[in-house]
């Protein structure tokens, strides 16, 4: 009778442990063998090298200073060295005898993604699979091995950001763009995941203490140094920072759910993980005395975003990840990465504790295999754990991340005493090479034009020109329309900043412009967070009402082709006072006052009568508003551009409230309160993409006319705007009360992505749903009012403007990213309100997205 196929997986770790092929016949001497393993042409140690007694099960692995030692009473002759991305290597050994054994592997130009282990049996199953009952194991114990279980945990630890040039070419090497910079040449490293030259263009080191509480649960680091290239004049190096951070996420092979390059993936021991994971047993090894077992895994869907490689799991009571080697395979919907490496390292505190010692990633980015490209790489080293020992919670409290930066942190002499790894010699040439280049006017002149490209300001050092898309545009009302500005620089003055602009149209012949100044607070520049400055400013300028765009200007040329009517303008002349305060919690406010002469421009008009008469009854409007906005974005980060930020997604809500108030005792023609509330957030629901949300609703009390109304946020350019109305016209809603809901959603590619040849495009879907309910009262409606001023209408006198009836506003879209790696495509269709004149029931827009 058969034994039953459940015993499989203990009579496996039976035999792992006590039997192997030449078991039988054993020496009588002990064999001892223990040596360092380097790479062949760096002769940097390899950590975590597989190290086997050739024909057993009988193995180790290298420490973290590439250093093994293997006892073994087994009569096999040879012993045998494999590493992933390095050729294996094969050392014949002395039986009985204590012996040292060097070795050098070669780079392998095979990377993770090709690797394949094959099932014995054709079909793969779970049920009675040893693999999948050891990863059970494992799972069971995954909240007592998690270092998240611990009530308190604090550790101290060591981050390495490097990012080079890849793939160098002879041709690229000696042209003549880098005549002036052969010098950088000189630098020139090899690495080991890639196996190719590199030139190292960036580092960034930092020193942190890292604190846990469960409950309530809470994390923070303090961050005792850092160290970075300085670029300050063309980038931001802390948003440079912020976007490594967010690139590079904190892995924890624990956790269900795993953030990394933006998408989410399901780790290979999360709760479901054997639903989406095909495991294989490979062998056992002997790692610090300690059994473990290597297990090979890869995705069940070769297009899922899930994680392949080799988990190593102790045999003792404890069933915990000793050491991980994984990456993506190649048919991910992954842009811009060639290759990925994930290492992480446990060590044992105590008698059942495993916590992470390295953690190391690497992504090779580019367009194609053989391409140039850009290799990064993060290496944390982790020290001195303490485990269970209360913390006070004063050191919770505040931002999760704060800079206390140690006296003395920027010598040298500091991060060579300080440093758990130290510097190899390109590495240490980055600091000096990045100060040379600096020195050189060709590499000046060559940036600026870059900046003028990229952010379209142009530096002439103490005052830079821009922005230049807005240099000009065009609309129905102002025909042609030119505009010239610029600003100071913090070089010509760290704490105070001007800045002015004007424009002139062809056809309404009238000048515009602004003038500014925004003093600091602080001793740091308004560009650098946190800020606290105050600025002063005088506007005379077109705007279309209701129109709101993020981070682009109205007058951007690239906006000025629009669908539809678009010839109803004000003109506002605006004198302005705003005090701006944020905290480094990412708690802000802006507390400001504004006067406003609004006029009108083009077909709109201010008028109370019904007569048809082109001259309007009332010239312009007076508006005076104190105004208080407060937004708060807990762990936010960002790039700081050169007119905007660019928030970086991440899991935790922005909640904003704006209050704001006018009365006829301060100069403004009507009395009223307007109040506006939002949350958005971004979720992830695991393979399944992410969504993002924004919930907003506003309420005004008072009587006012429709320029002071809620004009909600229309978009007539075919550029998609995730915050506005895609095939709602300019004017053609207005309330004094709403609440709105924008949901857009992207799949990353879980069903283009399975469909074949159209996976090899790596597109990705997605669908979008705004719904906008609004009412006005009688109070505020023209109808019923008869000094209000009158709604606008098309110049056929058919009504441009109106209030929402019994149902709300609502648009939905499917849609299309990454085509060509860069755009986004939206087919939107509008649902409700298709009476209107001059309406589009469907509209196709287009995006510029740069996506991983």
């Amino acid at each position: 009778m058969p034994v039953k196929m459940k015993y499989l997986f203990p009579a496996y770790i039976i035999m792992s442990l006590f039997v192997c092929p030449d078991s039988y016949s054993q020496v009588s001497e002990k064999t001892v063998v223990n040596g360092l393993i380097s790479d062949a042409k760096t002769g940097e140690p390899l950590t975590g090298v597989s190290v086997l007694v050739y024909g057993t099960t009988i193995g180790t692995i290298t420490d973290s200073n590439g250093k093994y030692t293997i006892e073994s009473r087994a009569r096999s002759k040879k012993i045998v060295f494999s590493f992933i991305g390095y050729q294996s290597d094969t050392s014949n050994i002395i039986l009985g005898k204590v012996q040292t054994i060097n070795i050098r592997l070669k780079l392998s130009l095979i990377s993770l993604d090709e690797v394949r282990i094959r099932p014995l049996k054709k079909d793969y199953k779970n049920k009675n699979n040893p693999a999948v009952e050891l990863i059970e194991k494992v799972i069971a114990r995954k909240d007592d091995n998690n270092a998240k279980s611990f009530n308190y945990l604090e550790y101290k630890q060591y981050e390495k950001i490097q990012f080079a040039l890849s793939n160098l070419t002879e041709k690229f090497m000696n042209g003549d763009m880098l005549k002036k910079f052969r010098f950088i040449f000189d630098n020139i490293d090899t690495t080991k995941r890639i196996g190719n030259a590199v030139l190292p263009l960036f580092i960034k080191e930092e020193l942190s203490d890292h604190y846990y509480r469960k409950s309530p649960e809470a994390s923070k680091d303090i961050i005792r140094a850092m160290k970075t290239i300085n670029l300050d004049e063309y980038l931001d190096n802390r948003g440079v920072s912020a976007n490594l951070n967010y690139l590079y996420h904190n892995i924890n092979i624990y956790d269900n759910d795993i953030l990394f390059l933006t998408n989410t993936f399901i780790s290979p021991i999360s709760n479901n993980a054997p639903v989406f994971y095909r495991y294989f047993i490979i062998d056992t090894l002997d790692v610090n005395k300690i059994k473990c077992v290597r297990l090979f895994f890869e995705p069940r869907n070769k297009a899922d975003f899930l994680f392949h490689g080799h988990l190593y799991i102790t045999l003792d009571s404890n069933y915990a990840v000793r050491k991980i080697d994984m990456g993506l395979n190649k048919n991910i919907n992954i842009d811009w990465v060639k290759n990925i490496s994930i290492t992480q390292d446990f060590d044992k505190f105590g008698q059942k504790v495993w916590l992470l010692s390295k953690d190391e990633i690497s992504i090779d980015f580019g367009l194609q295999n053989n391409s140039m490209g850009l290799f990064g790489e993060r290496t944390i080293s982790y020290r001195d754990y303490k485990i269970n020992e209360p913390v006070d919670d004063k050191i919770f409290k505040g931002p999760q991340k704060i800079e206390k930066i140690e006296q003395g942190a920027d010598s040298s002499g500091f991060w060579d005493s300080n440093r758990y790894v130290p510097l190899s010699k390109s590495e240490k040439g980055v600091y000096s090479t990045i100060d040379s280049i600096k020195k050189i006017p060709a590499f000046k002149r060559d940036m600026n034009l870059l900046m003028l490209f990229t952010t379209g300001f142009l530096n002439f050092g103490k005052i830079e020109i821009g922005p230049s898309e807005s240099f000009y545009s065009f609309n129905p009302v102002e025909g042609s329309r030119f505009r010239f500005g610029g600003r100071t620089t913090p070089d010509l003055n760290k704490k105070i900043i001007f800045d002015a602009y004007a424009a002139y149209g062809l056809n309404d012949k009238i000048l515009k412009y602004e003038s500014g100044v925004t003093y600091s607070f602080t001793s740091r520049t308004i560009y650098k967070f946190p800020v606290k400055s105050i600025r002063l400013s005088y506007l005379k300028d077109v705007k279309i009402p209701g129109q709101e765009l993020r981070y682009t200007q109205s007058d951007n040329v690239f906006l000025s082709l629009k669908r539809g009517v678009n010839n109803n303008f004000l003109l506002n002349k605006t004198i302005g006072a705003e005090f701006f305060n944020e905290f480094e919690n990412h708690f802000s406010y802006r507390l400001g006052y504004n006067f406003t002469r609004q006029s009108t421009e083009g077909n709109l008009h201010f008028t109370i009568s019904d007569s048809a008469s082109l001259v309007p009854d009332v010239q312009n409007i007076r508006i005076s508003e104190f105004y208080i906005n407060l937004r708060y974005a807990p762990n936010e980060s960002f790039y700081q551009g050169k007119m905007y930020r660019f928030p970086l997604p991440g899991k935790f809500p922005v909640i904003q409230l704006k209050i704001a108030g006018g009365s006829k005792s301060v100069y403004n023609d009507y009395n009223y309160w307007r109040f506006q509330g939002s949350v958005s957030r971004r979720f992830y629901p695991s393979v399944l993409g992410y969504t993002d949300v924004s919930l907003e609703a506003g309420k005004i009390i008072g009587k006012v006319p429709f320029p002071l109304l809620f004009i909600h946020n229309a978009n007539q350019t075919y550029s998609y705007q995730k915050d506005t109305y895609s095939l709602m016209n300019f004017l053609e809603f207005v309330s004094d009360q709403y609440i709105s809901l924008n949901i857009d959603h992207s799949f990353n590619g879980f069903f283009l992505n399975k469909v074949p040849l159209i996976k090899k495009l790596k597109l990705r879907e997605i669908v979008t749903f705004k719904v906008l309910y609004g009412g006005l009262s009688r109070l505020n409606n023209p109808y019923y009012q008869s000094d209000l001023l009158k709604f606008p209408v098309y110049s056929n006198g058919v009504a441009l403007t109106y209030p929402f009836d019994t149902q709300p506003y609502i648009e939905a879209g499917v849609g299309v990213s990454n085509i060509l790696k860069i755009f986004r495509v939206d087919l939107i269709k509008r649902i409700t309100y298709l009476n209107h004149p001059n309406v589009s029931q469907l509209g196709v827009r287009v995006q510029f997205r740069f996506d991983i």
